[in-house]
């Protein structure tokens, strides 16, 4: 296969098979340098490749007799789920067959068999979901992470998470020296549980090395996502999955409130005909799809988990993403960034090389 190979988990997903495939063929008419190598029921895929000819001559159809349920514990996939189509999308990525592997499967499933498949790169303790957010920033977007890869996160955890994510940004919203927050119930340097504060101090330390190459803005806001202030944005996976589907519902809420309102009244229908062209940028802007695939940030090997619940616009959001993460090599390159910050160039009065600072007991709680 030539151009961009990707590995395909087609059974994965609320909508799976056909929003898989809808999404790759959407994306193929964008990038039509695009390979895919299609893991799942060889009955029910095979039926519907004939009916595209365009994305079955892309397609290296794979059998793949069982599926990961959506509901499966992760436990239980490890014990017996190397025939899952999960488990064979992401063993081409691991084989060096394929440059990421994309799944709307179970989250937590697809983050076990990857870290159990791939391993985790060299340094990082716990790997992180990455997600898009609209954002007042000139890309349109910023990145916050942990999205739900592990609820837990020590100080050293969120200063992986930080490293990582400034080079995802580097990358994705070009940006030589990205502005990392982290994000805490305030601003002010004394709010935050202990790990946070831990954090903070290292990340500020980091951020003085100009290999490095990232800004530290300090503590930010939950409402600083979207202000533009900031391209990445760290917290722990319970935090950071709850700001997610909060987000997402409000996206929902404001898009039916907005569409009830102008249908109310003729007069309102009237001026909803007037205000269509801004209406639908506004729906684009707002529209989750457009931002759909969190990337497994801290593996060997590049995985993006779309939305369970994916159509083919949103399924096609993922691909391309995958594709373009794949081509920029980003998983060498966060690697290749958290090892040079687990040995940065010793200062006078600096402190033992190493991640994290040792941590300091302090008087009182947070506030």
């Amino acid at each position: 296969m030539s151009g961009v190979v990707l590995s395909i988990d087609a059974m994965g997903g609320d909508r799976a098979p056909a929003s898989v495939l809808g999404g790759l063929a959407k994306a193929l008419r964008e990038r039509p340098d695009l390979r895919f190598i299609l893991h799942g029921d060889e009955a029910r895929l095979a039926p519907l490749l004939k009916k595209g000819a365009p994305l079955a001559a892309s397609v290296e159809l794979r059998p793949a007799p069982d599926v990961v349920a959506m509901d499966a514990k992760p436990s239980q996939v490890l014990r017996r789920g190397r025939s899952t189509s999960m488990w064979k999308a992401l063993e081409a990525v691991r084989d060096g067959e394929a440059s990421a592997a994309v799944s709307a499967g179970n989250t937590g499933a697809l983050m076990a068999m990857a870290l159990f498949c791939l391993r985790a790169a060299p340094g990082v303790k716990r790997p992180a979901i990455g997600a898009l957010w609209p954002s007042r920033n000139a890309s349109g977007y910023s990145l916050a992470l942990d999205m739900g890869a592990d609820v837990r996160a020590d100080a050293e955890d969120l200063v992986l998470y930080a490293l990582m994510g400034a080079e995802y940004a580097r990358v994705r919203f070009q940006a030589p020296r990205p502005r990392v927050g982290l994000l805490n119930v305030g601003v002010e340097e004394t709010k935050g549980l202990p790990e946070i504060k831990e954090a903070g101090a290292e990340l500020r330390r980091l951020s003085e090395d100009p290999s490095l190459a990232f800004e530290y803005v300090g503590f930010v806001e939950a409402n600083d996502i979207f202000s533009g202030e900031v391209d990445v944005v760290v917290t722990d996976g319970f935090t950071g999955n709850t700001a997610l589907k909060s987000a997402e519902g409000a996206a929902k809420f404001v898009g039916e409130s907005l569409k009830s309102a102008f249908a109310h009244t003729w007069l309102s229908r009237l001026g909803a005909f007037f205000a269509y062209p801004s209406l639908r940028r506004f729906k684009k802007r707002i529209d989750p799809r457009q931002a759909n695939g969190g990337v497994f940030l801290g593996l060997n090997g590049l995985v993006i988990k779309s939305h369970g619940g994916a159509d083919a616009t949103a399924y096609a959001a993922a691909v391309a993403l995958a594709a373009d993460l794949a081509r920029e090599d980003v998983g060498s390159r966060i690697a290749a960034g958290v090892r040079k910050a687990s040995s940065p160039p010793a200062a006078v009065g600096a402190p033992p090389a190493g991640l994290i600072i040792p941590p300091r007991r302090e008087e009182g709680g947070s506030s």
